[in-house]
């Protein structure tokens, strides 16, 4: 029923997979340039929606409930969401009060801060190595981008000395398995995929299923599972996918140990509906945010710390470009400074 594949192969594995046009081709070497400065690079569109509006604003000038009202009708249409907004002005008015500032041009650096303040409860690590192997269940509406981050975290958690297998849990369709296993021959990673045939699509519960006891039968650290994407209004693919983590849970006891729900930040206000419904149907552990270097509504990481002000969920990484290295894990700080400088 399950195919292994590996870039190291032998003629009894399987045939010669070509790498998949979807996948994107790595940064070249002379490219390279540090993270901070690809995220400032690839949160242009946001910055520039975003702190061109607030340079105006805080050009200096009298603190009043005009400025007030402006600041507002920009930090809403960055898709900051109006939880968040009525927050971070609430804290602006409480700073202007508490160190009696009265110049338009000393907001900036208060704004700065009140928003990072905001984001870093969003900036929890993923530990890795409570569990042996450590499985993780990746999923997501359709086209958001779960099997190229997938592919991205094999890369980086073999960059920390992890050990990595891949599920081919997208069943549904034949690209995301060509896709996934590209990605495993690029990272020289085992991918347990279901039949090629098409007509023989496969249960994604149970390759899952294999590929964890796969995993265990082998010494791996980390299992990245792909599944399909559904949209939240498909209620019986969300009670399919419920079905999953059931059957992962009878593989080994307490998995999968994570939920990742990947995000495309082109939705905008949209992701807060995301991640709502996910997390009634599998109880979401954190969230891979996508696509930040094609959209000018980067604001939406502050709307979804402002919809859970008391217990916001964890922003495990986010993705500002093609390359395989452009996942990474969030930093708060990392993250504003991009958008303000």
């Amino acid at each position: 029923m399950f195919s292994f594949f590996k870039s190291k192969k032998n003629p009894a594995d399987s045939t010669e997979t070509p790498v998949s046009p979807d996948v994107e081709s790595e940064s070249k070497p002379e490219e390279s340039i540090s993270f901070a400065a690809k995220l400032k690079q690839g949160l242009a569109r946001t910055r520039q929606n975003l702190g061109k509006q607030l340079s105006g604003l805080f050009g200096g000038g009298k603190i009043d409930e005009a400025l007030y009202e402006e600041l507002e009708t920009i930090l809403l249409t960055s898709d900051i969401g109006v939880s968040a907004t009525q927050q971070l002005l609430e804290n602006l008015r409480k700073q202007v009060k508490r160190d009696v500032l009265t110049d338009s041009a000393q907001l900036k650096e208060a704004l700065k801060e009140s928003l990072i303040a905001m984001l870093e409860p969003l900036a929890q690590p993923l530990d890795t190595t409570t569990h042996k192997p450590f499985v993780i269940m990746i999923t997501g509406v359709n086209g958001v981008g779960k099997t190229t981050s997938i592919g991205k975290l094999a890369k980086y958690f073999q960059t920390e000395g992890k050990s990595v297998l891949l599920a081919a849990g997208d069943t549904f369709r034949a690209a995301a398995r060509e896709q996934l296993i590209a990605w495993g021959e690029r990272n020289n990673v085992t991918v347990i995929a279901p039949d090629s045939d098409p007509d023989k699509k496969g249960d994604p519960a149970a390759v899952i299923f294999d590929a964890v006891n796969s995993a265990k039968a082998r010494g791996i650290d980390i299992v990245l599972a792909d599944t399909a994407g559904r949209l939240t209004t498909q209620l019986h693919l969300m009670e399919e996918i419920k079905k999953v983590k059931r059957v992962v849970a009878k593989a080994m006891p307490n998995a999968p140990h994570e939920v990742l729900l990947v995000l495309d930040a082109n939705t905008g206000q949209n992701a807060i509906t995301q991640v709502k419904a996910f997390d009634e149907a599998l109880g979401v552990t954190g969230l891979i945010l996508t696509k930040l270097d094609g959209t000018a509504k980067g604001g939406v990481v502050a709307a979804i710390a402002g919809q859970y002000p008391e217990n916001p969920p964890a922003l495990r990484f986010i993705g500002v470009g093609e390359g395989v290295d452009d996942l990474r894990p969030f930093d708060a700080r990392q993250f504003v400074d991009a958008l303000f400088d």
